[in-house]
């Protein structure tokens, strides 16, 4: 895809209010032209004493309009064209936004936050003053430049072929400025990305930061990325201030050979006053435009590499789609099945460079079970066998292999996402709570809930009197990522948070770990009982809590190494009768 293909759009649905700031644009530039041309014949009619007081002061009155003039019409190009490249920064930032809600989970366990905020606000910030201010200069100057030469030259050819000898030193001013200023500022928001990543990361962890007495060294690390990044901007900070003065320099050169040349024309009678006047008038016209190229390369340096930077982003392929849905499936009822699942995670991109894929092993080794509608599976294992990717897999967070996993005999490839995500509802291991009331954050997949559905599915998870001893009750604000709540507090919200959307398929993987034994029985015990005839999965350690399921499989080394009930499996005295007799031992020497 081309650098700007993605702005086009953008562009084409406000063309009208483009080419009206430019037409405003145009008509400033022609007023701005016209002063000299009333400044030449008010001086030269002083000169040959050929106007009266009365004619100066409608001289005066003429410009002072026309200053007026501009002045309003400024206000209005500023309107159409920045307030347009403010609506390209939001479709813009929208776009990049909604992209990233596409994007898989490998996607963001390799992404920076940092990069992905410094790409949505500061690279999409340049790209706006690109379209913006940087469109109005650019149109500004080649406007001026042509129209201030063409003024000039009717006035004296000769002085303006001089006045225009320092033109080819910009020319290549610019073309080595200019390349500078890309490396530099791609460097700026490289260093911006990492000072905003290590921000929110260590503001996010700082209750960890102060437990280990951290302080200190994350402080050290913070002045190593600010300094960076001081650095990069003062270098920074150093071309400019040297680019945009030596436009300066080159600019007055031209000023310089006026004043020697023009003066000299008009001693010699060449040229009148009023001629010399207005050719200085233009010639500041025309300063104006070369000094504003150093700008304008500066803007497009710092929009394109931000352009490329957003584009890099927008480019990532989306993994998970409907490429292959069926839009015929409407609901999915809970029927489960996986047939001879080999799975390993793919390769990262370091890996594929190294030719090292061999370091990602199988995670899963020919996996088969079924799962009735209605029935609850419980899944055991050791830390680290695989329970959270084999639901990861099952609700599409990563991508199964071809015609391993089917719902319903639908092979999960022709579900809907909208329809899985709806009918299956996840409570998963980590638990993230937004910085809201906790009624709003067990409503978030339900806005339209009442109260009373808010309370009832808090009930159910075993968490609404706790809920009613707060100060404010549901409406609450748990802070972000729910730290003013405990671990068991957190984790039965997003129990309860699940429930509101009376999913067909209910899974729980380990969501209950920081609740007490006996807590955990009764609310798995509990949903259970009100989930009748729909379809529960759950992940634990504690097997004890387990006991009711109407299938349990034991993952081992990628492979299910046993399934059965709860007394089928104490029977075989293999893997689930370890782990449940230790538990068992445990619980014991914690009571004592």
């Amino acid at each position: 895809m081309r650098l700007f293909d993605r702005v086009i759009p953008y562009l084409k649905q406000n063309i009208k209010a483009i080419i009206m700031g430019i037409v405003v644009l145009i008509i400033v530039d022609a007023v701005q032209l016209a002063i000299p041309i009333v400044l030449r014949n008010a001086i030269d009619g002083i000169a040959e004493e050929t106007i009266t007081q009365k004619h100066l002061a409608l001289y005066a009155l003429l410009i002072f309009a026309m200053s007026g003039t501009i002045a309003y019409m400024r206000y209005w190009w500023r309107i159409l064209i920045v307030g347009n490249s403010w609506i390209i920064e939001r479709g813009l930032r929208q776009e990049f936004y909604e992209h990233l809600m596409k994007l898989s989970q490998r996607f963001f366990n390799k992404a920076k936050i940092g990069d992905l905020m410094a790409h949505s606000t500061n690279d999409i910030h340049s790209v706006r003053m690109l379209f913006g201010m940087g469109l109005i200069a650019a149109a500004d100057i080649i406007i001026m430049t042509l129209a201030a030469i063409i003024f000039m030259l009717s006035i004296n050819t000769r002085l303006t072929i001089y006045a225009i000898i320092p033109l080819p030193m910009l020319s290549l001013a610019i073309r080595i400025f200019g390349r500078r200023v890309h490396r530099q500022f791609r460097k700026v928001q490289e260093s911006f990305s990492d000072l905003s990543g290590m921000v929110q990361e260590s503001i996010s962890g700082v209750r960890v930061v102060k437990a280990f007495a951290q302080e200190k060294p994350e402080l050290e690390k913070m002045n190593v990325y600010s300094r960076e990044y001081l650095e990069n901007n003062i270098k920074m900070a150093k071309l400019s201030g040297f680019f945009h003065p030596l436009m300066g320099v080159i600019s007055g050169l031209s000023m310089v050979i006026v004043m020697i040349y023009g003066g000299s024309a008009a001693i010699d009678g060449e040229i009148s006053i009023g001629d010399f006047v207005a050719f200085n008038a233009y010639l500041g016209m025309l300063v104006w435009p070369m000094m504003a190229i150093g700008w304008i390369v500066e803007l497009y340096q710092r929009g394109t590499v931000s352009l490329k930077r957003v584009n890099k982003i927008l480019d990532t392929t989306d993994e998970i789609n409907d490429q292959e849905a069926d839009s015929a499936i409407k609901e999915i009822s809970g029927k489960i099945e996986v047939r001879n699942l080999t799975f390993r995670y793919p390769a990262t991109d370091y890996e594929k460079e190294e030719k090292e894929q061999q370091v990602n092993e199988d995670v899963f080794k020919n996996v088969s079970f079924k799962l009735e509608q209605g029935k609850t599976l419980a899944i055991v294992g050791r830390t680290g066998c695989g329970k959270s990717t084999l639901i990861d897999l099952i609700t599409r967070i990563y991508n199964p292999p071809k015609e391993t996993i089917f719902i319903d005999d639908h092979e999960i490839y022709a579900i809907p996402l909208t329809v899985l995500r709806r009918d299956v509802a996840v409570v998963p291991q980590d638990i993230f709570l937004f910085s809201d009331t906790i009624a709003n954050n067990i409503k978030f997949g339900k806005p339209e809930a009442p109260r009373e559905e808010v309370q009832k599915v808090a009930c159910l998870a075993n968490i609404d009197k706790e809920i009613r001893e707060f100060e404010h009750g549901y409406d609450t604000i748990v802070g972000e990522r729910g730290v003013t709540l405990s671990g068991g507090q957190k984790q039965r919200i997003a129990i309860a948070r699940a429930l509101i959307l009376e999913p067909n398929t209910l899974i729980l993987d380990d969501s209950l770990s920081a609740v007490d034994t006996k807590t955990e029985k009764g609310i798995l015990s509990h949903l259970i009982e009100v989930r009748n005839k729909k379809t529960t999965i759950i992940a634990a350690h504690r097997i004890s809590s387990l006991q009711h399921a109407d299938k349990i499989i034991v993952l081992d080394q990628g492979k299910i190494v046993e399934r059965g009930t709860h007394s089928d499996l104490l029977e075989v005295k293999g893997l689930y009768y370890d782990l449940y007799e230790k538990q068992q031992l445990q619980e014991s020497i914690e009571k004592r």
